[in-house]
């Protein structure tokens, strides 16, 4: 079993319904929320707070908890007993939260583009946590507990829709089969 990584991101909204996307040079080049990983001794909405600000620019109020996301990659064999290696397991507490100025108060990070994306004009390459964390937030849903793969397809499992809050997205795709 691979180490579990904390993390956190933000579904960024500003006051006319646009998202705070960026996109890393390295990796997949997927669009994503704003975040990253939680330090030693840190909570979750701190780590959220600081994390958007680092990574974007912009300093941002917290509104709620969208809710806790796991990703896994099951394509990734796990490291031997007592070693880390390969794609951790993640586990990403989701904040609903909005801009706290006009403007951002530095730049963004090194390698790192940010953008203001209409929810109705999403880029389609997002991340299989982003896609679903964002259809959770627009929808006004709280406490959602879903597990993604990093495998996963760039739509929700299931019937395409979030799963509801306290129902995991795995229970929601089985009970779509039957």
């Amino acid at each position: 079993m691979s180490p579990l990584t904390w993390a956190v991101a933000a579904v960024v909204t500003d006051g006319s319904g646009r998202l705070l996307l960026c996109r890393r040079s390295e990796g997949a080049r997927r669009w994503g929320l704003p975040g990253g990983r939680l330090r030693h001794d840190e909570s979750p909405p701190d780590a959220a707070v600081r994390a958007v600000r680092a990574e974007t620019g912009w300093a941002v109020e917290l509104v709620d908890l969208v809710g806790l996301y796991r990703v896994t990659d099951p394509d990734t064999s796990p490291p031997p007993a007592g070693r880390c290696g390969g794609r951790p397991d993640v586990l990403v507490h989701v904040f609903r939260a909005a801009p706290a100025g006009v403007e951002p108060l530095s730049e963004p990070v090194a390698g790192c583009l940010v953008q203001w994306w209409p929810a109705e004009g999403l880029p389609g390459a997002l991340t299989p946590t982003t896609r679903a964390a964002v259809a959770d937030a627009l929808a006004g849903r709280s406490g959602v507990l879903r597990h993604t793969t990093a495998a996963d397809p760039l739509t929700p499992p299931g019937d395409g829709q979030p799963a509801p809050p306290g129902q995991r997205a795995s229970e929601q795709a089985d009970s779509s089969s039957r």
